[in-house]
């Protein structure tokens, strides 16, 4: 299905839980959120309901965040009936990595096909911190693991934030020498918990491309919002992610599903269609809600320009 800019619309995240087993400071406050009722928030099955409607318009990508997805029970299971969805090809997850060593071998069984690994900092000390006390051993066995089991493309996201990862970045590209991985980096965006201090540690990849010149251009995908690099001789790339200094709006072919029952057309907007009330009450209005969210996606965001428009949630609620 296009949207009213001829923006072919064939990708849905979906976050199936704002819980998380880290307190990162950019994406959650310190200490933690509340639960939610369960007749707040989407079961898995429901879920499920959304993706079917979503692959008769043409939705054949799904992606699964959270929150952390791999806290939510039950998820090799919802893996498994996505997978059996007729018209979904592609599934993937973001994950911190924590659970990884422990799921990644029934995920890969169940469907799966990739996954996507958030780590900011390759040392204990610096990772315990952002993270608010996360261990960095766990993450690297689970990126060990993922590669192991094959949900690969592995590809690791790192949030560049000045003053705290800005030494590491060349630590990070190296990986790609050996490994066969991608590292991407992403701008900080100024999102909930980031509001306040996004500007002030904002680091753009322009900045990175230029003190990392020995970085050659290689192939990206076209429906990819990151631009890909090499090492020479590499074994993996080098991704930029620019939601900030480059935004790729024109590209966009998403559309949001929060836990709670929530269409978000534009990730930086505070614009939400209700679907929790279909979902639960109307199943065969479902599809009709997801064709008028679609129909209402923006030409871009703004988020620098309209600070009205942008959204109060927090990553953790939305998924990225």
């Amino acid at each position: 299905m296009k949207d009213l800019f001829s923006r072919k619309i064939n990708y849905m995240r979906i976050s199936i839980t704002d819980l998380c087993n880290l307190r990162c400071q950019y994406c959650m406050p310190e200490e933690g959120i509340c639960k939610k009722d369960h007749e707040d928030i989407l079961s898995l099955e429901e879920i499920v309901q959304i993706v079917k409607a979503g692959a008769k318009l043409g939705i054949d990508k799904v992606r699964i965040t959270g929150g952390e997805p791999l806290v939510r029970n039950g998820i090799v299971e919802f893996i498994k009936m996505i997978s059996n969805i007729e018209g979904i090809n592609d599934i993937a997850i973001t994950t911190n990595g924590i659970l990884l060593p422990k799921y990644a071998e029934d995920l890969k069984k169940a469907g799966l096909k990739r996954v996507n690994i958030s780590i900011d900092s390759l040392k204990s000390d610096k990772y315990k911190e952002i993270t608010r006390g996360g261990d960095l051993t766990k993450v690297l066995e689970g990126i060990e693991e993922a590669i192991r089991v094959g949900l690969t493309p592995v590809k690791l996201n790192v949030v560049a934030v000045g003053g705290y990862n800005d030494d590491e970045i060349g630590d990070f590209i190296n990986l790609t020498k050996d490994m066969p991985i991608d590292v991407r980096f992403i701008e900080l965006m100024p999102i909930g918990e980031a509001s306040n201090w996004a500007k002030e540690k904002f680091i753009s990849n322009d900045y990175i491309k230029n003190r990392f010149k020995e970085l050659v251009p290689t192939t990206t995908e076209k429906s990819s919002p990151a631009r890909y690099y090499k090492l020479p001789g590499g074994a993996g790339r080098v991704g930029f992610i620019n939601p900030i200094s480059s935004h790729f709006c024109e590209e966009c072919n998403r559309i949001r599903v929060t836990s709670d029952g929530k269409l978000k057309p534009c990730l930086h907007s505070n614009k939400e269609i209700d679907i929790l009330d279909a979902v639960k009450n109307n199943p065969d209005k479902i599809e009709e809600v997801l064709r008028s969210a679609i129909m209402t996606k923006p030409e871009k965001h703004y988020l620098y320009t309209n600070e009205e428009e942008r959204s109060n949630r927090n990553m953790f609620q939305i998924g990225g």
